[in-house]
């Protein structure tokens, strides 16, 4: 996957993503903590796109950061109303490198379908890869309740955890598919699936790696502060990425 001059799987060095803290609309505020986080050794930089005037400071936040030579690739995070955004702010949708996409967060029944359609479908104009990005936290309620039922009706059902990790893989592979089926090319695509539970976490995404070809992006949510999510983190990425799993990381 090409974010911008990044690339990402294959045969490219695992990547270092991170984001930043500041309400995206502050664009000098922004742009200082993008250029810091790449001074630092962010090789693409996160950034929250959650209003109209956010989208609307994305283009202003390119430029200063162009300006300033910090040619880091920017990624824009949509919940639930990203749909609405790359829409009514293209200049938005066409200076971000990369889209986070939670499948969780687009919406419920045939609007999540609509929505998140409408998200690949600007991807696809713009010709931009997506991070479909699911999170334990966030999941999809229908597609849980319907594994969960499935599961209850085994002989031998699974433990509601291990249920739980296989509707996070189900998610990000179903909506990879959804995501190609509309036209996004396959290495357009990344995935991930974070949890909050290093054994948890080193589970999911051995699975996941297991059952697609897609780069995955690797990250504990909700680490936690300081030495916590220091040790936390470092425990289940160490793991991963000696066992050649993970293209990217995200360091918060």
């Amino acid at each position: 996957v090409r974010i911008a001059h990044v690339l990402v799987g294959g045969n490219a060095p695992v990547m270092v993503q991170s984001m930043t803290n500041t309400d995206t609309a502050d664009v000098a505020g922004t742009a200082r903590q993008v250029f810091a986080l790449a001074q630092a050794g962010s090789e693409v930089v996160r950034i929250t796109v959650n209003t109209v005037e956010a989208a609307a400071a994305v283009p202003a936040i390119r430029a200063s950061l162009d300006a300033m030579g910090c040619i880091v690739p920017l990624v824009g995070d949509f919940h639930f109303n990203g749909h609405r955004l790359l829409t009514q702010v293209p200049e938005c949708a066409q200076a971000l490198a990369k889209y986070r996409i939670n499948p969780g967060n687009v919406g419920k029944g045939s609007r999540r379908d609509e929505q998140f359609a409408t998200m690949i479908e600007m991807a696809c104009r713009y010709g931009k890869p997506v991070r479909i990005g699911v999170n334990w936290g966030s999941l999809d309620p229908e597609l849980l309740a319907r594994m969960m039922d499935e599961n209850g009706r085994l002989s031998q059902p699974r433990d509601a955890a291990e249920v739980t990790r296989q509707a996070l893989i189900a998610s990000a592979l179903e909506s990879a598919a959804q995501a190609e089926a509309i036209g996004l090319p396959g290495e357009s695509i990344v995935l991930s699936a974070k949890v909050s539970g290093v054994q948890d976490l080193i589970r999911v995404y051995r699975d996941l790696a297991a059952r697609c070809d897609y780069p995955l992006h690797l990250g504990l949510t909700e680490a936690g502060m300081g030495s916590k999510g220091i040790v936390a983190s470092t425990a289940a990425m160490a793991v991963l990425l000696q066992e050649g799993i993970g293209d990217t990381i995200r360091v918060s």
